[in-house]
């Protein structure tokens, strides 16, 4: 499809959303489906819902409408869903400000953001089609004509539920356009948009002493009031606000806790009574769902002004804390990098992972659990195996600590540096400890940073920067491993035949002398015992190998030391601990015999073919290797 065929599309889609007729067509659409005029919070939680959902490892529903967007905010958006799922079946819940609290860089203005596309997508789609009578500044209901006496007899034969009444500018186009004859009054399709100021409004606070209120209610229109003769003619008046053109959608009022006192006592009786009160007129109703974001120390300012116990009491607080879990906070970085116009730079494995531990480790608090430290407590949160702890830990862990997450690095600091050292000129690759030097070089900018935290800070980096030695060589390990898998299989072998001697209370038969011999418990513990397996767990262990390698041999599998995770990795570190001499003389001499470099080149085409490293990456991880082995 080329550009005009594009273009002639994107008309048609145009054309098919600017549906008009008169009041009395919009009632049998309403007829026919009622959801067509469901309330603000039901609209968006419709839209939520329509994205699909799943049940997660805790056994919670959770909603798709985030998922691609959002990580490691799950609690905090069951929250959210919750407000607006009690809010949709009209409980009083409904009446309430939602305020998103948590450190900079957590995710609220995305959160918000994410409801206000989706609002301007979901409207546009059938299910979630909006109508409003014509020419209406608020875009409003068409339902708010019918008369309240009519009301109740409506609902019973139609169970269509009608709230509200006609804004003021309404009143008088009904009155002296249309002789009050409502079926005639035209109705037309619209669709939610921020750029054109329909269904969704954002407010941010500015200098007190020149900001006005009529950027939430709306103005009077000097020019025509000659003509009008009066302020209190709606036709005089410019229902502009903010307030007004999110009626039916949404608000974002950013940093609301920031702003002048009289911008929030106007959010009072709008959001218990859901009426504004604009110039010289009555009070108008409105259907919005009014939603703002603030830091923690705000909100404390807040909640300890005595004077803003009202509105404290009609306020929603949903935590959007950092989040803890290293995997998330890769796809966070990774997103945003996706996300970029970057193309040449290769990221080499395990990047992200290490920067997103250096931040995660940042926002954890000290357990007084004993044996647990930091990075413990950061692999159980991610769902790892930590010997001596189970998930019940994890549930015990964050309740000794309620405020972990909303302190420590933010995202938009890691991300930062990150995109400092990917733009470097002539670099084609950053590793991780490119990675840990971009984070450490930006502590002097970091002004939120005092001298005590920024040594807490650099011993996180060392801290992360010890794990991923290990993960470093693991990786190289692995690849070493590959390169002598004549090697592990022998040892695979020898180990198990051991084993079933063992389980079976028999004897082997020495090879060389052809003398029984008994199992080479010695040959079986410095395998065992490079993956903690205790001398009184051995047997257990012993005999549930055996058993799933009979299960294998009946199904007529291969069972081999890479079918068992725990034994292939026991199979590893044995093999390389064997070849660690091999190992460290092949990456660290200067000049390599054939064979040596026989031997680099098979590691660093595993590493690329396998790991996804670069030729880059892939040798400086070998060097790097051998510089710690050689320690």
């Amino acid at each position: 499809m080329n550009l005009v065929e594009r273009l002639e599309k994107y008309r048609a889609e145009e054309r098919k959303l600017g549906w008009q007729g008169t009041f009395k067509e919009y009632f049998d659409l309403v007829a026919k489906n009622p959801s067509l005029a469901r309330l603000s919070h039901a609209r968006i939680y419709d839209m939520i819902t329509a994205a699909g959902s799943y049940v997660g490892e805790d056994g919670v529903k959770h909603y798709r409408f985030f998922e691609d967007d959002l990580f490691g905010v799950q609690h905090s958006l069951d929250q959210l869903v919750e407000y607006f799922q009690s809010s949709a079946a009209r409980l009083e819940i409904r009446k309430r400000i939602l305020l998103m609290m948590g450190p900079v860089g957590g995710g609220k203005s995305t959160i918000v953001s994410l409801l206000k596309r989706g609002l301007e997508k979901y409207t546009r789609s059938d299910e979630g089609a909006v109508y409003a009578i014509k020419g209406c500044p608020m875009h409003e209901e068409p339902l708010h004509l019918v008369p309240d006496t009519m009301r109740p007899e409506i609902e019973r034969e139609y169970g269509i539920y009608i709230e509200g009444d006609l804004c003021p500018s309404c009143q008088v186009r009904l009155r002296e356009m249309y002789g009050d004859r409502a079926e005639e009054m035209p109705v037309e399709r619209v669709v939610f948009s921020e750029k054109t100021r329909v269904g969704i409004g954002t407010f941010s606070p500015s200098d007190p002493k020149s900001q006005d209120i009529s950027e939430l209610t709306g103005s009077i229109d000097l020019a025509t009031i000659g003509q009008y003769g009066s302020e209190s003619d709606p036709r005089a008046y410019r229902f502009d606000g903010e307030l007004n053109i999110a009626n039916r959608g949404m608000m974002e009022f950013i940093e609301m806790l920031k702003s002048d006192e009289r911008f929030l006592y106007g959010l009072l009786t709008l959001s218990q009574e859901q009426n504004i009160k604009t110039g010289r007129f009555s009070m108008i109703y409105a259907d919005e769902v009014i939603v703002s974001h603030t830091n923690e120390n705000e909100y404390n300012a807040f909640i300890a002004n005595k004077r803003s116990e009202a509105l404290q009491d009609r306020i929603i607080v949903v935590k959007v804390p950092y989040n803890l879990r290293v995997s998330d906070e890769t796809r966070i970085y990774d997103k945003l990098i996706r996300q970029s116009g970057l193309r040449d730079v290769h990221i080499a494995p395990h990047t992200l992972e290490v920067a997103s531990t250096f931040a995660i480790l940042s926002r954890l608090e000290e357990s007084k659990k004993a044996g647990m430290s930091l990075l413990k407590k950061l692999k159980l949160y991610d769902g790892e195996e930590v010997d001596g702890f189970t998930a019940k830990d994890v549930k015990e862990l964050r309740e000794e600590a309620s405020r972990e997450g909303m302190t420590g690095i933010s995202p938009r600091y890691v991300i930062n540096r990150l995109s400092a050292a990917l733009v470097k000129d002539d670099v084609k690759c950053i590793n991780p400890l490119d990675a840990l030097r971009a984070l450490r070089d930006g502590m002097d900018q970091h002004t939120t940073i005092g001298r005590e935290e920024r040594e807490r800070i650099l011993n996180l980096l060392a801290e992360a920067r010890r794990e991923y030695d290990d993960v470093a060589k693991r990786e190289v390990q692995k690849a070493f491993v590959y390169s002598f898998e004549e090697s592990a299989k022998s040892l695979f072998n020898n180990y198990m035949d051991n084993v079933e001697s063992y389980c079976n209370r028999t004897k082997l038969r020495d090879p060389i002398t052809d003398e029984e011999v008994e199992p080479d418990e010695r040959l079986m513990r410095s395998i065992e015992e490079q993956i903690g397996i205790t001398e009184t767990a051995k047997k257990t262990f012993r005999e549930e190998l055996l058993i799933r390698m009979s299960a294998a041999t009946r199904h007529g599998q291969r069972f081999d030391y890479t079918a068992h995770e725990r034994l292939r990795e026991a199979i590893e570190k044995k093999l390389f601990a064997d070849l660690k001499d091999v190992i460290r003389v092949t990456t660290s001499v200067k000049a390599p015999d054939a064979e040596q470099m026989r031997r680099i080149n098979d590691v660093t085409e595993r590493l690329i073919t396998d790991h996804g490293y670069c030729r880059i990456c892939a040798g400086e991880l070998l060097q790097y290797v051998g510089t710690l082995l050689n320690r």
